[in-house]
Order: structure tokens, then C-alpha cells, then sequence
């Protein structure tokens, strides 16, 4: 049995109430030095997460102890965002490093700490959600827009009623000059195409299909109950093409997710493509058929 010494009754405390974490300064204030505090890093009673940052007891951060350590390390006047904002809000996976936003002021990024800095933030575009300070789900879709997959995000955002399209205006008019704006006004725009009809979608993914030589599907047929857009029955492939602003409401939006949620259970795969990417990428979205029937078709043989 390890015997106490001092300080380590207020440790346990601070600990107890940041997920097993403490900042340097915090041990300093209850009466650990710089001494003791090595002390405990070489007998494994502390462990290093950032330079400033440390770990008690274990080296196994509980769940959130990254996104927890990367605030502490930051200090105040910092939030959660990027993409490890649209994690939090549940718009997409945990990504591998933290990113926050600190304001007013300038922070090194270091390895699994990604640093954004601006001179300010609004307070719209700030929340508490889980306990964390986390850019709003409108920013966070600003900061994201660069990435691939911003579509996706959107049409997340709006099904969980996160956000509104008069919110991300909103906020893009905050920050008219911000990196990611621009993408999320010509995305939002090209929404609104009143050319925008299923059959329009169909015909655009059957040329693709044709034009890349690929294994022609059926078409608007129906798999286990489920209407889908095209169907590849030798290897339980299904592909659909979605978005908002073409299924028109919450509701209908999901249905559809309710729908692949079906086919999956029922062993299928079901790539989704939105009409954004039939649009503007559709070498990508070629391409992630061909991946998935070749290794569907190996899977097969």
C-alpha cells in the first residue's frame, strides 16, 4: 500500500471532476511541486497527456479525456470544433486528434492537438453540449466545409434538427471573410437547382454506371419490401441517392435512413450518394462503386 503524501488528497479531488486529469498549475495549487511531481511520473502515478496536462493513476484516458485534456491544456476562452466538434454533435466519428478553436490569442498545435485561432467568436456561435464548450452545430458546418463529405454533414445536421438553413446564414454572415463559407453558400445553392427531380438523379447515376463500364444494376426495383434506386443482386449491393431538399422533410429523410437501416440488417450494403456529389464529383462517386463491387465480388469468390 502505497502510503499518502501531501497533496494527493486535493489531487484525487481535481481529478475526480475532470475525467482522472490535472493541469501542472492545478498540482502546483495543491501543494505538489515540480519535485514530487516527477517523482510521480517516474513511479507511474502521473502520466503525461500534453505538456501541461497530466493523468492520475492510469495512462488510459476515459471516454472524452482527449477532448478534456485539450481544453485544459488550452485554457479558457477555447471551444471544440472542426471535425471534432461535428463528433460531439454527432455528425460524424471521433476523428484521431482534438481540435479546438482558441480566441484572441495564438497556440502551438502539437501531435494529436490540432490549434485554430481566431480574434473572436460570437456567442451564437458557441455552446455547452456534454459538459464541453463546442462551436454550434451552424459553424461547426462552416469549419467542416473545406472537407469532403460536407454534404453528408448537412443533411445529418438537419435530420437531427440540430440546425436550420436561416441558422447557417446566419452564421456565415458573422463570419462573411471565414475559411469554409464560401463552399457552404455554393453547396446550399446548388440545393435549391429546380432542376433537382428523381428522375433527373436516376438518369445521371445510370450514365455514370454505363460510362465507366461498369456491371449494369436493376433499377428501381424493390429488395426485401425496400424501393431501391439500383441494385446489384449478385453481390447485395444497393445504391441510393439522397438529400434534404429532394426528400423534402424530417420525416421522409428518415424514412430513408430507416430503409437502409433494413437492407444492412438484412446483409445488404447501401451506398448513399446525394445529388451534390452526382453533380459536381461524380468521379468519386464512380469510383466508390467500383471499390465496393470489386470487393464485394472478391468477398464472393
Amino acid at each position: 500500500m502505497v502510503a499518502e503524501e501531501p497533496g494527493d488528497r486535493g489531487l484525487a479531488e481535481v481529478a475526480a471532476a475532470q475525467l482522472g486529469l490535472v493541469t501542472v498549475s492545478q498540482l502546483r495549487e495543491v501543494g505538489i511541486g515540480r519535485s514530487a511531481t516527477r517523482h510521480r511520473i517516474a513511479s507511474g502515478r502521473l502520466h503525461v497527456v500534453l505538456p501541461s496536462v497530466l493523468a492520475v493513476g492510469s495512462p488510459v484516458l476515459q471516454p472524452q479525456g482527449k477532448e478534456t485534456a485539450a481544453l485544459l491544456s488550452a485554457g479558457d476562452d477555447t471551444v471544440l470544433s472542426h471535425d471534432t466538434a461535428a463528433a460531439l454533435w454527432g455528425l460524424a466519428a471521433t476523428p484521431s486528434s482534438v481540435a479546438i478553436t482558441v480566441i484572441g490569442r495564438h497556440l502551438r498545435s502539437r501531435p494529436g492537438l490540432e490549434v485554430h485561432r481566431v480574434a473572436d467568436l460570437d456567442i451564437r456561435d458557441a455552446r455547452l453540449h456534454l459538459g464541453f464548450p463546442v462551436t454550434s452545430p451552424a459553424r461547426t458546418l462552416i469549419d467542416c466545409a473545406g472537407n469532403p463529405g460536407i454534404d453528408r454533414l448537412l443533411n445529418e445536421a438537419r435530420a437531427l434538427k440540430l440546425v436550420t438553413d436561416s441558422e447557417i446564414y446566419a452564421a456565415m454572415g458573422r463570419c462573411p471573410r471565414r475559411k469554409g463559407v464560401a463552399a457552404l453558400r455554393g453547396l446550399l445553392a446548388a440545393e435549391k437547382d429546380s432542376g433537382f427531380t428523381r428522375s433527373k438523379a436516376e438518369r445521371i447515376l445510370k450514365r455514370l454506371v454505363r460510362e465507366a463500364g461498369l456491371e449494369r444494376p436493376i433499377y428501381n426495383t424493390y429488395v426485401e419490401g425496400v424501393e431501391a434506386d439500383a441494385y446489384w443482386p449478385r453481390v447485395k449491393l444497393v445504391v441510393e441517392v439522397d438529400g434534404h431538399q429532394f426528400h423534402g422533410h424530417y420525416q421522409a429523410f428518415q424514412r430513408d435512413r430507416a430503409k437502409a437501416n433494413r437492407l444492412v440488417a438484412a446483409g445488404f450494403v447501401v451506398l448513399r450518394f446525394t445529388w451534390t456529389q452526382l453533380r459536381q464529383r461524380p468521379f468519386q462517386v464512380v469510383a466508390e462503386i467500383a471499390r465496393t463491387l470489386g470487393r464485394l465480388e472478391a468477398r464472393a469468390a
